[in-house]
């Protein structure tokens, strides 16, 4: 008769056993299967619609005031230079997500992205906080929008709320005022988006067509009524502007004026006003997001991300040019600086033009932080991770309908009550977060062997049943597969020499793990750099023994950490678009976006830490027994009898849970 009570080694087994699942159970990866084209969405967009949806997204109204901002604050006429910056590093985000919407063409963005490389955890981290800035996005541009048209109509609104409906409540969390204005925008636009994605995308190319129109006349008018002379300013300058407004003596030189000259304010000011313009080119992802809307989007995406990066670039570039050669930097309006610009050129008239461009600008960047909302809210629900009501779609309109009405409602009585001031930094995070995981996933994907897409796999699934190795073609007949069985290993014995010298040119099982490892290990590597250079960047620069030797010893190990990766054979699977200098250019990526995260103050990473508890609440106790690919993992193997043999041949849908990134379903 067996004992009641197990052996204590029995026991450690067991929860062993059971945590190890646990994990497994996290790390579980999506699998792909795109042999089959069918979507529940409706493919009406061009390759021109995206292109206007990320200008329209990404063009909004920062380039109507963070031109002036930074250059007053930060840079002077040098901020060309600070777009410049941070163009390029948007771009490296861009790339990359180029190559997946290239590589996976499904809604979800980067959470898919992330679903299918790294595990289920961190496709689900990358999900909410993309929903969190979304959220915040489309509220704080709502409010923006409203207060703008505020200010065209002198201000009647907000007095008429402030007089009627004021909300005195302790701290900063709610607004002055509620905004119905806000509420009843975001409202009509969800209504929009609800209606049809085709007729959402009309009306984003008339108001971006609008904009540029706009832009490309301030910048022409700029260059006309502009004087080089206000990139060459001297101290003598400033200080006759002083006298002339009767300001107080000493003048504050320094933190107004700089040196003068191109760049006023040194190396510093260029490096610190590229991080505050970086946010400007926050809003292309959108473009991945309608991989299953798009009519070619292995072409499409790739292109309109690149193509939607370079017109907006363009347009910042040249409007922030026009601006410091209008008038002086020093003498620039913080909050409506083209306005203040026309004023001083004595093109007064031209406000009213700048500020129908600023409208629709606003409106733009209104659809495009909407329009992919629901996509990825739908994306989750429908692998079982949010809650599946929210995945049922709309015969009619092709359209996640429950995803958008409930967004929007979020969206519209957040910029109804709140004051998003505060919260406009965990939008930052969030986005961030997204673009260093999708480098990640680029990174370790182009190490694997095998492909994502099973409709162009040529390799051959190796099975063991009864003992015996099995060679599976996916879609040859019963006489192809007894021609071609063909024996192949898919993973050889790991040793340390396979670290720096690999066995062949092909990526095997072992090389794709040891990228796999190689590649979290020097990302936790640069997590840890960054926050040193975020808070000890002075003693750096200092010398300080206690900052520059930690800082050495992770560049060295991450210079190791490089030349196992470069050392990894690279796969050879042919792709629309690619990631160039591989994998400099993803780690270089993932480098710029965590420096930017640690730059952020401790009260956004509070409220980030809260946001992500709500989160985990939910996957733990509901997505994590929900999931699909849990119930995939647990529904039995569909076997049929192979042709001329007794041996089993396996016909069903991979099992990919298991399975490393990149290798063969």
């Amino acid at each position: 008769m067996p004992s009641l009570l197990q052996h204590p080694r029995t026991v450690t087994a067991n929860m062993g056993t059971k945590l190890t699942n646990f994990g497994k159970s996290l790390l579980r990866r999506r699998a792909l299967d795109l042999s089959c084209e069918e979507t529940r969405f409706a493919r009406c967009l061009s390759t021109l619609d995206l292109i206007a949806l990320g200008v329209g997204s990404t063009l909004g109204a920062g380039v109507y005031v963070l031109a002036g901002e930074v250059a007053r604050e930060k840079a002077g006429p040098a901020i060309v230079l600070c777009f410049l910056i941070a163009a390029l590093s948007s771009m490296l985000a861009g790339l990359c997500y180029a190559e997946f919407g290239a590589r996976v063409p499904k809604t979800g963005s980067a959470y898919l992205y992330s679903y299918v490389t790294v595990g289920e955890i961190w496709a689900f981290i990358t999900g909410w906080n993309l929903i969190l800035s979304y959220v915040i996005g489309t509220a704080s541009v709502a409010r923006a929008w409203s207060s703008t048209f505020d200010s065209l109509v002198e201000q009647k609104i907000s007095i008429f709320f402030k007089a009627s409906m004021t909300m005195k409540v302790p701290g900063k969390v709610l607004a002055e005022y509620p905004d119905l204005f806000a509420l009843i925008l975001v409202l009509l636009l969800t209504g929009l988006l609800a209606f049809g994605v085709s007729e959402s995308a009309l009306v984003n190319k008339i108001f971006t067509g609008i904009n540029l129109v706009v832009l490309g006349f301030v910048i022409i008018s700029g260059f006309v009524k502009g004087d080089t002379s206000n990139w060459n300013l001297t101290e003598d300058d400033y200080i006759a502007y002083k006298n002339s407004t009767n300001s107080s003596v000493p003048y504050p030189i320094e933190k107004e004026f700089g040196v003068g000259g191109f760049s006023p304010f040194g190396l510093t000011g260029v490096l610190s006003g590229a991080a505050t313009c970086f946010y400007a080119f926050v809003g292309f992802d959108c473009i991945a997001t309608t991989s299953e809307e798009a009519k070619n989007p292995m072409r499409s995406i790739p292109v309109g991300i690149v193509a939607s990066l370079l017109i907006c670039f363009f347009a910042y570039f040249g409007v922030s040019a026009a601006l410091t050669l209008m008038m002086p930097y020093y003498k620039l309006d913080s909050q409506s600086p083209l306005p203040e610009a026309f004023s001083y050129v004595a093109w007064a008239p031209a406000r009213y033009i700048v500020a129908v461009g600023s409208l629709c600008a606003l409106s733009t960047s209104l659809l495009g932080s909407m329009f992919p909302m629901p996509r990825v809210i739908y994306a989750m629900a429908e692998d079982g991770l949010l809650f599946r009501v929210l995945s049922r779609m709309n015969d009619r309109t092709k359209t996640p309908l429950l995803a958008t009405i409930a967004s929007g409602i979020v969206a519209a009585l957040m910029a109804f009550l709140f004051d998003l001031a505060a919260l406009v930094d965990l939008m930052s995070i969030g986005t961030l977060l997204a673009y260093s995981l999708v480098a990640i996933c680029v990174l370790i994907l182009r190490y694997q062997p095998g492909t994502l897409n099973s409709s162009s796999q040529t390799e051959n699934l190796v099975e063991l049943v009864e003992g015996e190795k099995v060679a599976v073609s996916g879609g040859d007949s019963g006489d192809e597969y007894g021609n071609e069985m063909e024996e192949r290993p898919l993973q050889e014995a790991f040793t340390v020499k396979l670290l720096f010298c690999p066995s062949g040119k092909t990526p095997t099982k072992t090389s794709g793990n040891i990228v796999y490892a190689t590649t979290a290990t020097i990302s936790v590597l640069i997590t840890i750099l960054c926050v040193i250079l975020a808070n000890f960047l002075n003693k750096l620069l200092t010398g300080h023994p206690g900052v520059v030797v930690p800082c050495v010893i992770l560049t060295l190990l991450c210079t190791v950490c490089l030349i196992i990766i470069c050392r990894q054979p690279e796969s050879k699977e042919a792709l629309t678009f690619k990631v160039p200098l591989l994998p400099w250019l993803p780690l270089f990526s993932v480098f710029v976006n965590i420096y930017l995260m640690m730059q952020l103050d401790k009260s956004t990473w509070c409220r980030f830490a809260v946001w992500m508890a709500i989160g985990f609440v939910i996957y733990f106790s509901y997505g994590i027994k929900n999931s699909s690919e849990a119930a995939n993992r647990l529904s039995p193997r569909k076997y049929e009898p192979a042709l001329q043999t007794k041996r089993p041949i396996y016909t069903g849908a991979p099992d990919c849970s298991d399975m490393e990134a990149g290798d063969s379903p």
